[in-house]
């Protein structure tokens, strides 16, 4: 049995909901006070369901229903007198018609504002309906107004903004780098159908805070975009006094001493008062507002003294001892010290720099020049270097310190071998025109050190790369000649022997 009444229900409120769909109107009605609005009223299509009569009903939002106009075919046209429409309100068409009951209001007020029923009484239906919200918006006055207080500990109202006469109501915030808070907002209903919105910010305020922005941004239905009202805080404070000017250096017979009171204040200062703290002025002192000259220094400035500034908040001192030095303080030597640092520096530098560049050309010199002056990649100083060493020998003797003695390389057998002539991997053969080691002596000797040896082994693969280059020969060597080697040599008085032979480079 439940089931079937819960089932029955539900099928009633659908064909309540199928019928009441059947009266067309507009869901929602915008319209501004003074203005004259249109409620739209239709039933379409209604077949064999017969319409008898429609009535205009007027709904608060109080939910009190006051019927406001009503058309039947026979009786006519009816507007009852205790409609608050009354003499505002009619039919659209005359004589109005079941088909397009349509009504107007004229000059509408923010009062106006409800839901507007369009009911038909039909048969065998009964009475089907359609609602219409007529939503009534006044653009709000806004208003925004700092106050004016004084700096505390106690947190108070510092500015407020309020939004009067709209509708809806309006929305208020804030927009400020101080750390205050906003008040909850205040809504009030007018008698007029409108609504006034009040917001507030308070602060704890400092002597700090004056002049601070602060801006109050309402935004509203009616309004295209909020509207903002920047403004600056208004806090007042007695005189904040500090003394600027001495600088620990007043001596005997300084001349062109001074003092300046300086005072910020809301409202600002009105008067500046100097005097020391034993009463009595120097003489050598003179006073205009707020700075304080001492024409010469003397033993009379020795003592301390005292700026007082007043506004109508009240009053803010400071004081400063002065002490007379007997002579100037001896110069400083900051300058000097700074400029022999700045120099210590320098000189680090350069010597770095220095010592960077002597390295790099002295391995450049190791790498690319010899002793002779001439190309490392040249075999005459290659093999001069080697055989013709500054080194001296067991007995302390060496080549008279001259390492440019000659060698000669000259085009000979594989296997062939002259005295004084030193055998070159690829067949070149070595020949000293003076008496020094041989490779072979060297390479055997103690004297030879690692690194001597690393080198020695370089130039040696060097050569062996070169002597097998396509087609080249040495960069220095004899001519050709039919006569035996032995006998193009000329002994000299120093031991050494010379070419006759020519040659070229």
């Amino acid at each position: 049995m439940k089931m079937s009444g819960l089932f029955s229900a539900l099928i009633l409120l659908i064909i309540q909901g199928a019928l009441a769909q059947r009266v067309k109107v507009e869901p929602e009605v915008v319209s501004y006070p003074g203005q004259t609005v249109t409620l739209r009223c239709q039933f379409p299509n209604p077949g064999e369901t017969q319409l008898t009569q429609v009535s205009w009903i007027f709904e608060r939002t109080d939910m009190e229903r006051t019927n406001i106009a009503v058309f039947h075919p026979g009786f006519g046209v009816n507007y009852p007198t205790t409609s608050p429409l009354v003499g505002r309100v009619s039919f659209i068409s005359v004589p109005p018609s079941l088909d397009n009951p349509s009504i107007q209001i004229k000059d509408v007020k923010m009062t106006d504002e409800g839901r507007y029923i369009c009911e038909y009484a039909t048969y065998p239906s009964g009475n089907e309906q359609g609602v219409s919200s007529l939503v009534m918006l006044a653009k709000p006055m806004n208003t925004a107004t700092t106050v004016k207080v004084t700096a505390g500990k106690t947190p108070v109202i510092v500015a407020s903004c309020e939004s009067s006469n709209g509708r809806p109501a309006a929305t208020i915030s804030w927009s400020t780098p101080l750390n205050g808070n906003v008040t909850t907002p205040r809504t009030t209903n007018n008698p007029n159908n409108t609504v006034s919105v009040q917001s507030s910010y308070m602060l704890a305020p400092q002597p700090s805070d004056n002049g601070k922005d602060i801006s109050c941004v309402v935004s509203h239905r009616t309004m295209s975009q909020p509207e903002i009202f920047p403004m600056k805080l208004n806090v007042e404070y007695p005189p904040q006094v500090q003394i600027k000017g001495y600088d620990d250096n007043w001596y005997k017979g300084r001349t062109n001493a001074f003092l300046i009171c300086q005072a910020d204040g809301n409202p600002a200062p009105t008067t500046f008062t100097w005097k020391t703290l034993s009463g009595l002025m120097p003489e050598t002192v003179q006073v205009q507002e707020n700075r304080l000259a001492v024409q010469k220094v003397d033993d009379t400035i020795n003592t301390t003294f005292i700026c007082e500034v007043r506004n109508s908040l009240g009053s803010g001192r400071d004081q400063v001892a002065v002490f007379v030095r007997e002579q100037p303080p001896p110069p400083s030597n900051t300058g000097v010290i700074a400029g022999v640092i700045f120099a210590c520096i320098l000189a680090v530098i350069l010597l770095g720099v220095l010592i960077y560049f002597l390295v790099f050309h002295n391995r450049r010199q190791q790498h690319g020049y010899r002793g002779t002056g001439k190309p490392a990649g040249a075999p005459y100083d290659s093999f001069t270097r080697l055989f013709g060493s500054a080194k001296s020998g067991k007995n302390g003797a060496g080549n008279n310190g001259n390492n440019n003695t000659p060698i000669y390389r000259g085009e000979v057998g594989l296997n062939e071998k002259t005295p004084n002539q030193g055998m070159h991997l690829g067949g070149v053969a070595l020949l000293e025109t003076t008496h020094t080691h041989t490779a072979e002596d060297i390479l055997l000797s103690r004297e030879m050190d690692e690194v001597e040896r690393k080198k020695f082994d370089e130039l040696e693969e060097e050569d062996e790369r070169y002597d097998h280059f396509g087609g080249g020969g040495p960069i220095l060597q004899l001519r050709p000649h039919e006569v035996d080697l032995d006998d193009d040599m000329e002994s000299q008085r120093d031991g050494s022997v010379i070419s006759r032979t020519a040659v070229y480079v």
